[in-house]
């Protein structure tokens, strides 16, 4: 054997070895991350390499630090974060964002499920199925793929199975999400009915939130600066879907501030109540981190609205 062949093989070991030391995301202590499956989970595509987390670099900061990135989500999990001190009732689940590639797990998870407990909020943090790779032909937002509503829909469920044990109020089960995430909440709010077949009593319950937030949607506008909107989304509207939440920024190059618009003026449309803030700056994935921007203040914005729609009180 050559000497060039042998250090080829020993770099293809060595990389090798990297990769399969690279970190799985865990919750912080006290809580645990439950299977939302309970065999294998339907339409189940095929990832390459292990599931990972990894930290970002420099030029992709937030309000100066890094955020955690989960990539290659094949068995998806929800993890539970009670609220502190007063509990109002209500719930949350949360979709992180990340283009239906990756999931921020933090700057879009776990720092909204700290704010959202602290304000006696129950907190579900859903790591749903991403392919981690645009390769994957069916890697996207349904129904491009139908994996990831599956499993939002999936953990409305268990979440309303669960509510006495948990002690959630049924009726008082929302979801939130950012970006890819925001998607997700619209399209858990028009798809009222499950798109795979029932596992078991979770199935029976009710996928329709009771209200949504969906802050720098993408997926929603059917074109580049058109007010129309995804006619998957907008063909499912009824009034009886929930009230929503919107948020988005004018200088938004990664979601154009028309998928909150096309989705806000059809919503409108339909009788649904909606309420939709707009920014001029503030870009795209800034989760709840405080920038030099007024749009980062948001959360203060959602907790009024909460309150206002009945979901928590004053």
């Amino acid at each position: 054997m050559t000497k060039p062949l042998l250090f080829a093989l020993f770099l293809l070991a060595a990389l090798g070895g990297l990769n399969a030391q690279k970190p799985v995301w865990q919750p912080t202590p006290g809580h645990v991350q439950i299977p939302i499956w309970p065999g294998a989970a339907p339409d189940a595509q095929p990832v390459h390499g292990a599931e990972f987390a990894e930290t970002t670099g420099p030029h992709d900061y937030v309000a100066g630090r890094p955020w955690l990135s989960v990539e290659k989500v094949s068995r998806p999990t929800m993890t539970v974060y009670p609220p502190q001190g007063r509990n109002t009732g209500a719930a949350v689940v949360v979709f992180p964002g990340g283009g239906y590639q990756i999931l921020a797990i933090d700057l879009e998870g776990t720092e909204v499920c700290d704010w959202l407990t602290s304000r006696g909020i129950t907190c579900v943090l859903l790591k749903y199925r991403v392919p981690g790779t645009a390769a994957f032909p069916k890697s996207g937002p349904y129904p491009q793929s139908p994996v990831a509503l599956e499993d939002a829909q999936r953990t409305m469920g268990l979440v309303r199975l669960h509510a006495a044990e948990w002690h959630i109020d049924p009726h008082k089960v929302g979801v939130l999400g950012f970006s890819a995430g925001g998607h997700m909440v619209a399209a858990m709010s028009v798809h009222r009915e499950r798109i795979y077949p029932a596992v078991d009593a979770a199935d029976k319950e009710s996928c329709r939130p009771d209200f949504a937030v969906a802050l720098y949607p993408g997926h929603l506008s059917l074109a580049e600066n058109s007010l129309a909107l995804n006619p998957d989304i907008a063909s499912h509207i009824t009034s009886q879907t929930p009230p929503t939440f919107l948020l988005q920024d004018e200088d938004d190059h990664v979601d154009s501030v028309y998928d909150s618009l096309s989705y806000y003026a059809t919503l409108k449309k339909a009788g649904v109540p909606v309420e939709m803030h707009l920014y001029a700056q503030g870009g795209h994935a800034f989760g709840l981190r405080r920038t030099k921007f007024p749009v980062t203040g948001w959360p203060k914005l959602v907790e009024t609205w909460l309150e206002t729609i009945g979901m928590i009180a004053e």
